[in-house]
């Protein structure tokens, strides 16, 4: 087939002055043939020029209110059309390697989609995946007022947008601190110490609404923390920054102090790390594939193998909003 004569639904759009979703009202309604090569609608431009031509020669009979009438069509009439095409990018974010490795699985079994990632926490990928910035946003923010984790934040930052919320792991959180705990630190009010100072993660990172989260519930003033405003991006980063002296105390999770010498952790909860997926996405058979991956034994045991996680209920639907 030569691409020359091959049309896409929004070159066919522009041809005619109209929108996409016009294009494949025609199309679904026969008035304008099209096919599918791979996943993708296309349109032969001799069959747009035709169209054009009957147009002309029936205009008078037409009712030229059609098209108006088309385009305000509900969406739920257009979806089986929009069906045809998938996405040309998958968008995953968040900051774990499971994340990492899953993208990895995803791209060994499809070559026309290209499948990304995004570094950012999970506020932040929530409020992305809510403007369409990203496809898929993992998510590890707790709650203080449910003491549950994810939840009442998919509510709150995707209003109206049904999600499915799918477990990925637990993992433990807790201090970062020097080789012996020299200062003693083990609750969160510890922080507050003249003695001490900390290296704190950046805003809308799940660690950081776990600590903003604990401080609201112990009533205990941030401006009377020291390094409070002192950022990294990431638990490695504060991490390395405790065990360079930096520091005195840092929050993050276990399996990366076990990575880092010179410092030792202190548990202070689990957290739940989980994979939010709008549910409209799932008309994409791409979306369907990423869930059965993390539902399959071969995905499982490979996370196994970076040890650090419980994986009790990965795969599980635990929610959807």
């Amino acid at each position: 087939m030569d691409n020359e004569k091959s049309l896409t639904a929004v070159e066919v759009a522009e041809l005619l002055k109209i929108t996409k979703n016009t294009v494949y009202e025609l199309v679904k309604r026969g008035e304008l043939p099209g096919y599918k090569v791979g996943k993708k609608l296309r349109i032969d431009k001799e069959d747009v020029e035709n169209y054009i031509n009957n147009q002309k020669i029936t205009i008078n009979s037409v009712n030229k209110t059609s098209i108006t009438k088309n385009e305000s069509m509900q969406n739920e009439q257009l979806n089986e059309m929009k069906k045809l095409e998938s996405p040309n990018d998958i968008i995953i974010s968040g900051q774990d390697i499971i994340l990492d490795v899953l993208a990895e699985n995803i791209r060994e079994k499809v070559s026309d989609i290209r499948v990304l990632r995004s570094n950012i926490g999970s506020y932040a990928s929530l409020y992305d995946l809510y403007y369409d910035k990203i496809s898929i946003s993992s998510a590890h923010l707790w709650d203080g007022d449910t003491n549950e984790y994810n939840t009442a934040y998919v509510r709150k930052l995707l209003p109206g947008i049904p999600c499915l919320i799918i477990n990925l792991a637990y993992r433990n959180v807790g201090f970062y601190v020097a080789k012996g705990n020299p200062h003693k630190i083990n609750t969160w009010r510890d922080l507050t110490s003249q003695n001490i100072s900390m290296v704190n993660r950046e805003k809308g990172s799940g660690i950081r609404i776990l600590l903003d989260e604990k401080l609201r519930l112990n009533n205990i003033d941030r401006e009377k923390i020291k390094g409070y405003s002192i950022e990294k991006q990431s638990h490695s980063a504060v991490a390395r920054s405790i065990a360079r002296g930096e520091g005195d105390v840092a929050i993050g999770n276990e399996k990366v102090a076990r990575q880092v010498d010179g410092i030792d952790f202190v548990q202070l909860q689990e957290e739940r790390y989980d994979l939010v997926i709008r549910q409209s996405d799932l008309k994409y058979p791409i979306y369907k594939l990423i869930i059965e991956t993390i539902q399959s034994e071969g995905f499982k045991k490979e996370i196994e193998s970076l040890g650090g996680y419980d994986l009790k209920d990965i795969g599980k639907i635990l929610a959807k909003t």
